[in-house]
């Protein structure tokens, strides 16, 4: 078995075991749960170490600990609660792109999420801060798993080289001015947005790998078809609406995207285009799924988290336009000489 299939299959069957302990323990939340362990698991190069692992999950802690103590600040001192969430977000976006570890996009979430959902209720942001870490548990764990059965590289590529200083401090800017808005945006109604935070931030990483050219194609492209793909699995499970069903439908699901990810079968789209097609169908399928339980008008609340979705999408799509042809025309300026 090839290398790719492996990482495929990991994907797969870590997304399965994390969608059966989410629904199945009913936790608070799930498709949190699920975002996380996707990320971890699509990470590209070897899997992560059980003790980076819990090194990653000690960050997460302290990152959760400081979001919730970023509560106090924005509810009374906005503005500069706003200011600061940008200077920290784009300070976890440099060392990612500098490492050249995506697993920031974990960092960055568990921050970013946090003091939205502190706003919304308190008592959220322990539930919240417990489906971050069991999903990114449960990514580790699975991946550690599949390392131990199948000692070679699980990957289908290297690991990703970090970028040089100017380009990591140009890219993170980008995908700060990407993120808040939307974070401000969130504060105003934090229990609908509370899913927009989770796509944005996905938009925002998926932005860094991406050039203006295809960013159009890359983002909209993906939104659309993550949406897709959520309507496929909620047809799916219309027609045996059990747990098993669920876990079933999205392993496939992963698995589909699996394969576009890793190279199993062909395709003219990077990477990070498949890893958001999943994300924004978790996305999706996670509040439909407790609207239906709640007794909430399923097609209506889809409706418009995919018509969001698809805003945010073309507003990171424009921002990025924008922001590289601004670059553009200050890069072409002449310089002005220095006086001797």
């Amino acid at each position: 078995m090839h290398a790719r299939d492996r990482a495929a299959l990991r994907l797969a069957i870590g997304m399965a075991l994390a969608v059966f302990l989410a629904y199945g323990m009913a936790l608070r939340l799930p498709f949190v749960v699920c975002v996380m362990a996707a990320v971890v698991l699509s990470k590209p190069g070897p899997p992560l170490p059980l003790g980076k692992g819990l090194v990653g999950g000690l960050v997460v802690g302290l990152l959760v600990i400081a979001g919730g103590l970023m509560v106090p600040l924005l509810e009374n001192f906005a503005a500069a609660g706003v200011m600061l969430t940008a200077v920290v977000l784009y300070l976890l976006f440099l060392a990612g792109l500098r490492s050249g570890n995506p697993l920031t996009m974990v960092l960055v979430l568990s921050f970013a999420l946090i003091p939205v959902a502190g706003v919304a209720e308190q008592a959220l942001v322990p539930a919240l801060a417990g489906a971050l870490a069991l999903g990114l548990g449960v990514g580790t764990l699975v991946a550690a798993v599949s390392a131990a059965l199948f000692p070679e590289s699980l990957a289908a590529g290297a690991k990703r080289k970090g970028l040089p200083g100017p380009a990591a401090r140009w890219i993170a800017l980008r995908a700060v001015v990407i993120v808040m808005p939307v974070f401000v945006l969130a504060l105003t109604n934090p229990s609908f947005y509370l899913a927009a935070i989770m796509k944005t931030v996905a938009l925002g990483q998926q932005a860094g790998e991406t050039d203006a050219r295809s960013a159009g194609r890359e983002l909209v492209g993906s939104t659309l078809l993550g949406a897709a793909l959520a309507a496929v699995v909620w047809l799916g499970l219309t027609l045996s609406p059990t747990l098993w069903m669920l876990v079933l439908w999205l392993c496939a699901a992963a698995m589909w995207t699996a394969s576009g990810m890793y190279g199993t079968r062909r395709t003219a789209l990077p990477p990070p285009f498949w890893s958001n097609v999943l994300i924004t169908a978790l996305i999706l399928l996670g509040p439909a799924i407790e609207d239906s339980a709640a007794g909430k008008s399923v097609l209506k609340g889809a409706l418009m988290r995919t018509s969001l979705f698809v805003a945010v999408a073309l507003y990171a799509w424009v921002t990025v336009r924008m922001l590289e042809r601004w670059r553009g025309r200050r890069a072409s300026e002449p310089q002005p000489e220095v006086a001797r």
